[in-house]
């Protein structure tokens, strides 16, 4: 098989937001060539295709993906391009061409899980198929996640953030919304909290054989959760499907500017009592969605950081 690459020019500052932007458009992985050296603790949970180049870095950033040659790519690039251009209302993305080439034969899209290795967000342990637990983690709360076509493995620090406050507010009786599940991380680590049922919602089809694989992995029951595909801001059908003052917690690991107009829509569906998680929120944006929070009449419990990127967790009265 062969493939067409489409190399993004882009800035170092905004990479992550970019690659989120990219994952919500249908892009399953990207690539990153720029001059930031990468931490110890990344170069043992990435893998790295392309060699740093040597120099300062000057705030240049290619982010490459790759789709298959034999298909008409025209329809998911025009979703990028549309994408790009929301984004750069928002944030300066910098230039945003697009390069194409054609590659080797190669299986790119499954080539790098093999570097995905287990690792942990606290006392938990988050851990691809292939590998095996050690001794000494028996004692920690497991999740069993394989990288796949739907996003979330639990490196990103936006659902890092979201899982350390799952920790805090679920409890046995738990029911929760998991709004843009992807890989059903949330939802999954909810569950083996001790939820008693979670509903995933999300635009991308791929993420019904992915969450399905993943609660297999995970021992959850296949009735523990239901997963459904559609947008619950603005489809009537998919919000009655997902019910109304029903849930305890709803976590929403997405956009800000995606949360902004989720949010209202949210709370209709939470109970008296329940909890907002929301994540996804870069610094810079940390204020507009905080002001959609509290316009829609809930109360922020705390904030919380790791990098560039914020939680805010905030209650219904």
């Amino acid at each position: 098989m062969r493939w067409n690459r489409y190399r993004l020019k882009t800035l170092t500052g905004v990479e992550d937001i970019v690659i989120a932007t990219l994952a919500e458009a249908g892009i399953e992985g990207v690539e990153i060539e720029d001059n930031v050296p990468l931490s110890e603790e990344e170069q043992k949970q990435m893998f790295v295709d392309i060699p740093m180049t040597a120099g300062p870095d000057d705030g240049t950033a290619y982010l490459s993906f790759y789709l298959d040659a034999d298909e008409d790519n025209e329809e998911i690039l025009a979703r990028v391009r549309a994408a790009l251009d929301e984004l750069r209302e928002f944030v300066d993305i910098g230039e945003a061409s697009i390069e194409k080439s054609q590659t080797e034969d190669k299986d790119w899209i499954n080539n790098w899980k093999q570097y995905f290795h287990q690792f942990y967000v606290d006392d938990m342990l988050i851990i691809p198929s292939w590998e095996e637990m050690k001794e000494e983690d028996q004692d920690k709360l497991v999740i069993h996640i394989d990288p796949g076509t739907a996003f979330g493995t639990g490196m990103h620090e936006t659902t890092q953030l979201c899982l350390r406050q799952l920790k805090k507010y679920v409890n046995s009786g738990t029911q929760i919304l998991d709004v843009g599940t992807g890989s059903g991380i949330l939802s999954i680590a909810a569950l083996k909290l001790g939820a008693a049922h979670a509903v995933g919602t999300d635009l991308d089809p791929c993420v019904l054989p992915a969450t399905k694989e993943n609660m297999e992995a995970n021992d959850i029951p296949a009735d523990a959760m239901d997963v459904m595909i559609g947008n619950l801001i603005d489809d009537p059908q998919v919000q009655e499907k997902v019910g109304f003052e029903k849930y305890d917690i709803v976590a929403a690991n997405i956009l800000a500017d995606v949360l902004i107009m989720l949010t209202p829509q949210v709370v209709r569906h939470m109970k008296s009592g329940g909890v907002y998680i929301t994540s996804g929120i870069l610094d810079v944006k940390e204020q507009a969605v905080a002001e959609a929070i509290t316009a829609a009449g809930l109360h922020i419990i705390e904030v919380t950081r790791q990098g560039e990127w914020v939680c805010i967790t905030a209650g219904k009265a």
